[in-house]
Formats: structure tokens, sequence, C-alpha cells
């Protein structure tokens, strides 16, 4: 059989169904010209490489020639990765929840051929099942109405387009202003926390790191210790866990159970990225060297493997391989006896919590397998015992390399970009790990040549040598964030002036200047049913979330008040939907603390080489001191940081020394060459004189 259309795409979930029966259409008018032409509704399938459930359908429905021609013949049927076109997926996702309360991938809509949806579904059987109508039965069904009830199908879709742009609008209702949305958070959190294992709720456990972070600056501005706590018990237990890696490093994509034990095993850039962020934050937090030594070995595994030569960082790894889910992690106990041997074997196996009948259930029958995961059910205090299972790990891993490995989805997205970046440049910070700087600036240098376009906009996706699909929101807000947290390791100027350079883009072409905020497109991309605005956080914290951060940022680090204006701008926008839902916000309560909390301007004077600015800069970034951003101006001339800062023009070295200048709540305290002054005056309770 000919491949399809697809086998001329370079989406890696794409290029997996061209050799389906169904005849597939990529995302584009050709197709919805089709549709019309033929008098066809859409069958628009929307997954990813990495989908354990979108693997499942593939294999029962597009590869079966019965429901393949039943689709051919009923339908226009198109291909979409999410990773690639959020913006069509957040689109049709929102349709998704509307008809049915919940979403997912894969994710199954009908649509007429002016992509107005009419159905929406997940996962489709081939057969019906469990209440569960299969493809077979479907089609015809489909079928049927579209010849017979096409006007109920339009009504269906004159509402949900409505919906739409009702949603697509912000509530502009003056919310309570006594509430206070930041406490209010951290009270829905608290209410929701586990405080035997830690995370929120029940199972499935999603990470979350965007509100671990959230409540560590929450417990650090408010001195509340139960924040640390909450956060500190949810690391643990996440490391202890079988959603960690125990052999090869990183994190799966969620825990199926309460205890993090039993994960669903894709492994995420985006994770590894907000979580290596977590853990380095934790670290500074707390001075607890797991959590150290956790985003050191996620930033490994991260290196290692999901690393281009070019720079970049790949997406994903699949969670399946062999045709199976977790196959490539999972151990039987006769393996791991043949390994290590007998004596060693049973030891492993004691500690890393193995059953004789397996601890590992398969997801979709919940049946045990005879296999299991590592984790542990209490952390290894032993040093001796440290030892031995890090030997012995070393081993399995070697061993475990000989397997089969999951397909790696090797695109590389410029927004999960920015997060990966910003990780290695604050862990390089951090840590003082030089190796992890270069990794952020070989990152930010990627983006900037691969990911830019002739008139200097960025790109979305790229791949095999070619970039495509027009950057969007979150493009925007992670890269300037990188760019920012780039500065702030390095004090290269250039990271700086790229980072404004953005921003300027992102407010010229997606700014909302009618009710404020950001839209997810530009106002030149590809028109939708609506044009999206969010600003709720989901896996992800949200692109106006981070882009908050950024304008407050970018007003202390150049001094420029408008930044700061637009953001008030955008956390009044979204304001009414915070203070109704404050904990699915957290990530722009996050930001808004900074903006509270009137973060501290630490500018150092002095030449980078030397001992005394050295000292000066390693003493701020060993505290913990979340609020606050850092300039370096070298000593002499530097008409290019000024040009940017041109408040930085009156600043000097005091005699000749490393000179520090700390702001806090719009007071400055006196100049002072003296590290440890420093250090008191970036305590949250000093005192800057009035």
């Amino acid at each position: 059989m000919m491949p399809n259309r697809l086998a001329q795409t370079l989406s890696p979930y794409l290029l997996q169904h061209q050799d389906n029966p169904v005849d597939w259409w990529p995302w584009g008018e050709a197709a919805f010209e089709e549709a019309k032409r033929l008098d066809r509704p859409v069958f628009l399938s929307i997954g990813y490489a990495t989908c354990h459930w979108c693997h499942v359908m593939a294999h029962e429905s597009f590869e079966d020639k019965t429901v393949a021609r039943l689709m051919n013949e009923a339908f226009v049927n198109i291909k979409v990765d999410r990773e690639e076109r959020p913006d069509v997926d957040q689109l049709y996702m929102s349709v998704c929840q509307m008809m049915t309360g919940h979403g997912g991938w894969p994710l199954t809509v009908l649509l007429f051929p002016d992509k107005r949806p009419f159905f929406a579904a997940t996962y489709l059987p081939k057969t019906t099942r469990h209440g569960r109508l299969g493809m077979l039965d479907f089609i015809p069904r489909v079928q049927e109405a579209w010849t017979n009830h096409r006007g109920r199908l339009g009504e269906t879709a004159e509402e949900l387009v409505h919906l739409l742009q009702q949603s697509s609008r912000l509530t502009i209702n003056t919310p309570n202003e006594s509430v206070d949305t930041v406490a209010k958070a951290f009270t829905h959190l608290e209410e929701r926390f586990d405080s035997q294992f830690g995370g929120f709720g029940n199972a499935p456990k999603f990470p979350s790191p965007h509100t671990l972070i959230f409540l560590l600056r929450y417990g650090h501005r408010t001195g509340n210790t139960h924040a640390w706590d909450m956060v500190a018990k949810t690391l643990h237990h996440m490391r202890m866990g079988g959603i960690w890696d125990h052999l090869g490093y990183g994190f799966h994509r969620y825990s199926t159970d309460r205890v993090w034990r039993l994960p669903h095993f894709e492994k995420m850039l985006y994770d590894q990225a907000m979580l290596a962020l977590a853990y380095t934050e934790a670290f500074e937090a707390t001075g607890d060297h797991l959590f150290e030594q956790t985003a050191r070995d996620i930033l490994t595994y991260v290196s290692r493997d999901m690393t281009d030569s070019a720079g970049g960082f790949y997406s994903a790894e699949d969670a399946d391989s062999e045709g199976r889910e977790g196959k490539f992690y999972v151990w039987e106990g006769k393996e791991v006896e043949q390994v290590l041997g007998p004596e060693r074997g049973r030891q492993f196996m004691e500690v890393y919590s193995f059953a004789p009948e397996g601890n590992f259930e398969d997801e979709a029958t919940r049946q045990r397998t005879g296999e299991n995961i590592p984790f542990l059910l209490e952390p290894i205090t032993d040093t001796a015992l440290s030892t031995a299972m890090a030997s012995v790990r070393q081993r399995l891993f070697e061993h475990r390399e000989e397997r089969i490995h999951p397909e790696k989805d090797d695109k590389v997205l410029t927004d999960w970009n920015g997060l990966m970046i910003s990780a290695f440049a604050r862990a390089g910070q951090v840590f003082d790990e030089p190796l992890y700087v270069e990794r952020a600036v070989e990152g930010a240098r990627f983006v900037c040549h691969s990911l830019q376009n002739d008139e200097g906009r960025l790109w979305h996706r790229w791949r095999c040598g070619e970039a495509g699909v027009p950057g969007m929101l979150d493009d925007y807000a992670f890269f300037i964030a990188a760019l920012l947290d780039c500065y702030e390791t390095t004090f290269d100027v250039r990271y700086l002036s790229d980072a404004i350079q953005f921003q300027q883009q992102l407010d010229q072409y997606f700014w909302d200047a009618e009710h404020g905020g950001y839209f997810l497109t530009a106002d030149d991309a590809e028109a939708l049913l609506v044009r999206q605005k969010e600003g709720s956080d989901g896996a992800l914290p949200s692109g106006n979330s981070v882009a908050l951060m950024n304008l407050l940022r970018l007003s202390r680090l150049t001094g420029n008040g408008t930044y700061e204006e637009k953001g008030e701008a955008l956390y009044q926008a979204f304001l009414p939907l915070v203070s109704r839902h404050p904990s699915g916000f957290t990530a722009l309560l996050t930001a808004w603390q900074f903006a509270e909390d009137d973060a501290f301007e630490v500018v150092i004077v002095g030449t980078p080489e030397n001992d005394d600015t050295q000292a000066m800069i390693a003493a701020v970034r060993q505290h913990y001191v979340p609020h606050k951003v850092v300039v370096l101006r070298p000593s002499g001339p530097v008409a290019d940081l000024v040009a940017i800062a041109p408040f930085l023009d009156s600043y000097g070295a005091l005699d000749g020394k490393a000179t520090a200048y700390v702001c806090h709540q719009h007071r400055c305290a006196a100049p002072t060459t003296s590290v440890e002054e420093m250090v008191k005056l970036l305590s949250p309770k000093a005192t800057l004189p009035t």
C-alpha cells in the first residue's frame, strides 16, 4: 500500500500514521475544500506521538481495513499533532469539554466543512463495549444523521460556536476586591492536599510543579511553614515513587495511583523542565540535598537522551515499546537476579519493593503482570546501602539500555525549549555548575538560529533542519523567560536585548488592546472559529502567566515602568476568573506575588572577572530570594546596557571595589562593598531607609 498524505509531513506523530489505510489529510484548507466538494463531514483526530491511548486507537481502528473503508467513505479525515498545533488542539478540546465534561487524547471531533464542530469524544474503540460506542457502529450513525438530520447537527454546531465565542471573552464583572486571591489559592490547595503522600487530590496524580513553586514563594513571603511542608512531602514522595525512573532518571508523565508508584510511562520535556525548576527552587529554600540531586539527575537525563547535537531539546519519549506500555521500564525478578546475581538481586528487589506476583498493573486491565516497577517505600538513609544501590542501579541501567527503546519524538518546540533553557540556567546559578550554563546558552543559541524567520519572528517547531508553524503565545512567553534567565545567569546583555525584541513582537501581534491580556495566536495567524485567550494553568503554566512575570522582570531590569503597567492590565483582565478559582491560576499568582512583594532590585557594579564581583554574585545566588532581579553593571563604559536600562548610567563602584545597590519597596539602601551587608539587605525582614 502506498503511504497516505501524512508521509509528506515532518511531525513524528503524523508520520506514525502515514501507512494507515485511512485516507488522512494534514490540517489545511485543502482538506476542508475537499470536504465541501464531497459534501462530507470532517473526522478530526488529534493526538501526539507518545500518547498510549492514541496508539491503541490507531492499532484497533486506523490500521484496520474495515474501519478505514468506512471512514474513507463517510468523512474527509484530518490528523493533527497537538504539540505542533496547540491552537487547533485547544479550540477543539474546549468543545470536547463542553460536550462531555472531560477531555484528553486521542481527541475525536466531527466538523462541518466550515470547521464548526457538532460532535466530540476522546478514545473510541473499534467495537461497542462497556457502554462506549465503537467505530463500526458510530460511523453508520453519523452517516445517517448527516443525510437525514443535518439541520439538527447544524443547530448543535451553532450552539457550540456561540459558547466558544462567549468563553473566549473574559468576564468583565468587578470582583470583590477584599478577597486576597493569593491566600485563597493557598487555602484551596491546603484543602486538597494529600497529607500522607503529597500532591493534590486522589488519583490520577499529576506533578503540577508550577503549583509547588507558588507554594514555595507563598511560604517564603508569608512565613507559612506548612506551604513548604506541602512541597517537601510532595517532592519526596514523587522521588521515591515509580513516577521517577530510578535507573535512567527523569519523571514519567503522571501517576495512575495516589501514592506515585504506578506511572503512565511517557516522558515529556516540559515535565522535566518544570520539575527541574521546582526541585532546584526547593533546594534553594530548604537546603535539602535530595532536591539538589533530583534536579541534577533530571538534567543528566535530558542532556543524555533528549538533546539534539545542535543544542535543541527533543519533545518526548513514548510510553510504549514493542507494542506494550511500560515494557522498557518493568522487570521480572529472575531477570534482576541474572544481571546482579542472587544475593545482590534479592537485596535490590527488597529495597525497591518488588513483589513475587509483581507490583505492576496493566493500566487498561488493572491486572498484575508478574513484572515490577522499582519504587521506594522509605528513603535510603544508610550510607553504605545508598552506595551499594547506586552501583546496582548503574548495572541495571546498562542492561536496560540493550532493550528496544521507546520511540522518541525528536521535534524541537520553541515553548518547551524555553522551559528547558530556563531550567538549565537556573540550575547553573544555584548549583554553580558551568555545564548547565553551557547547555542553556546552547539551547538559546539554537532557538535564535534555527527558529526565527527572516523577519525575526519565532517559529513554533523545528525538525530535520526545517522550521515551521508560526510562533504562538507560549513560544514567545517561555522563550522570553528563558532569555531573561540566561541574562541573569551570564549577564550577557545580548540576552536582555533579545528578550526586549521578542517582547515587542508579542505586544504588537498578540496583545488584546480592548480587554487586556495576550491571545494564543498572532493577529496575522490562521483564523480559527474564535481567537482564544487563556490565563488558567494546565499541565504547564499559561502563556499569560509567564508573560506577566516577564513584564514585571523587564520593568525592574530596565527601569521602564511601561512594562509593569502592561502587566497590571494583563492581571486585571483575568482577575474576575482568578477570584472565582484562584488555585487554577497559581502561575499567574506567583507573578502577582512578585509584584505585590515589590521584588528586590540588585545592581552589582564591578569588573566581572574579579574575585570581589564574583563573590557578590555568588552570595546573591546562595540565598533564597525568589522575588528579585539582578543586574551586573561592569565597571567602565557600557553603552549597550545603558541604552536598555538608562538608570544604570550613574551607578559606579565605590573605591574601585565591587559594589552592591539594593532596592526594595521603592526604597534604596546605601551602596555597599560588603557581601555580608548586601545579604542582610536581601532578608525579607530587612528594613531599608525611607
